[in-house]
């Protein structure tokens, strides 16, 4: 059985206010289903985000609505979960008349039953599980005897409680981030990881079609994959290729990918050098100035007016930046690496030590625990 695999589409995304939703969105999703179209898979998974707010405007919604048309009428069996940037609600909406027409959306709302679409092929049935991005306390109100602390956890519950039958092949479509997952600038960040998954809680599945994550990449193996945006939504991309993910699953559910690359209608990149040089003709002649470019002038002194007069040869600038001895002894604060694999908890415990040279009392720890569990309840 062959899947199509993209996730992240942000629609109505503006980058430095430049809104992608009238050309750039369109025009990839357009690419999308004209390989689609050649590659004919057996299924196309859309692994969350599908808008870039929960309250998208009406054109990104009259957007998607023309994506999934289009992939229905050409016969393509479509499934879509919700991610953490979307409302499940309004993704979910049709959708009993949608599965009609064989597009299947996960739930408005998770309540703890995911029941599977089963698909078959020569080897037998498939079962597709699709779970739409969930947190600790979504899972913990709909299984309040379980010990539910982490992300971890309410993966891990909400799997076990899908009742799967371990002798037959399974999807799960989901939007999480799983531990050692590179990410880029464009995606939300917890602080110190909190909301990590680990892999090891999607053991039972043949393969995961993975959302969130903005760069294409396996998590350890091609049967835990994240397909990555279609299009570059930071400069920290400028050097990714954005891709459909094909995955190709065999009778006993071992599971191959090749990627469709995709090529945007204007590519997001970055030009250095001193003004006059990225200004002099011979340097630019025949390349595609009109990109969306971050600029970094390496000009010693400001260049009045620089922008604009940039914008003369290189249109679609959405970022100006000098790099020069100024601007590298301005100062920074250093960032350790080992901040990013910490918790809150003991990120907090550590600056309190440093500023009163003193370990947090239990009292104190309990209010700090109860107080992030609150911060990060009313994100839910």
């Amino acid at each position: 059985m062959r899947f199509a695999h993209i996730s992240d589409l942000h629609l109505g995304k503006r980058l430095y206010e430049r809104s992608f939703l009238e050309e750039e969105q369109p025009f990839i999703l357009r690419q999308i289903c004209e390989a689609l179209q050649e590659e004919k898979p057996d299924a196309v998974l859309i692994a969350g985000d599908i808008y870039d707010k929960s309250a998208p405007s009406a054109e990104a919604v009259r957007l998607f609505d023309d994506f999934l048309s289009e992939l229905s009428t050409d016969g393509q069996t479509v499934f879509v979960i919700s991610g953490n940037h979307d409302s499940a609600a309004r993704v979910a909406y049709g959708g009993r008349i949608m599965a009609k027409c064989g597009v299947h959306v996960s739930a408005p709302a998770y309540d703890g039953e995911v029941r599977p679409v089963t698909l078959k092929d020569e080897h037998g049935p498939v079962d597709i599980y699709l779970l739409p991005f969930v947190k600790p306390i979504h899972v913990a109100a709909a299984f309040p005897e379980e010990k539910i602390e982490s992300y971890t956890d309410a993966l891990r519950v909400a799997v076990e409680h899908m009742a799967l039958d371990q002798g037959r092949r399974s999807v799960l479509v989901a939007h999480q981030f799983v531990t050692g997952a590179t990410r880029s600038d464009s995606e939300e960040i917890s602080v110190g990881g909190l909301d990590n998954v680990d892999a090891s809680v999607f053991a039972p599945f043949s393969y995961v079609a993975l959302g969130h994550i903005h760069r294409p990449q396996n998590i350890g193996s091609s049967r835990i994959r994240y397909s990555g945006t279609p299009l570059k939504y930071s400069f920290s991309e400028a050097k990714d290729g954005k891709s459909i993910t094909m995955a190709e699953m065999d009778g006993k559910g071992a599971v191959s990918v090749r990627t469709i690359p995709l090529t945007p209608r204007h590519d997001l990149r970055e030009v250095k050098g001193t003004y006059n040089e990225l200004m002099d003709k011979r340097n630019y002649e025949g390349t595609a100035t009109d990109d969306y470019l971050r600029v970094i002038l390496t000009n010693e002194d400001d260049v009045p007016d620089a922008m604009r007069k940039l914008k003369t040869v290189y249109p679609n600038i959405l970022r100006l930046d000098y790099d020069n001895a100024r601007t590298k002894s301005g100062g920074a604060v250093e960032v350790l690496p080992e901040a990013e694999t910490k918790t809150p908890m003991e990120l907090v415990s550590e600056f309190y030590a440093l500023q009163n040279g003193q370990p947090m009392n239990e009292a104190q720890s309990e209010y700090m625990r109860r107080l992030a569990e609150t911060v990060w309840e009313k994100q839910a």
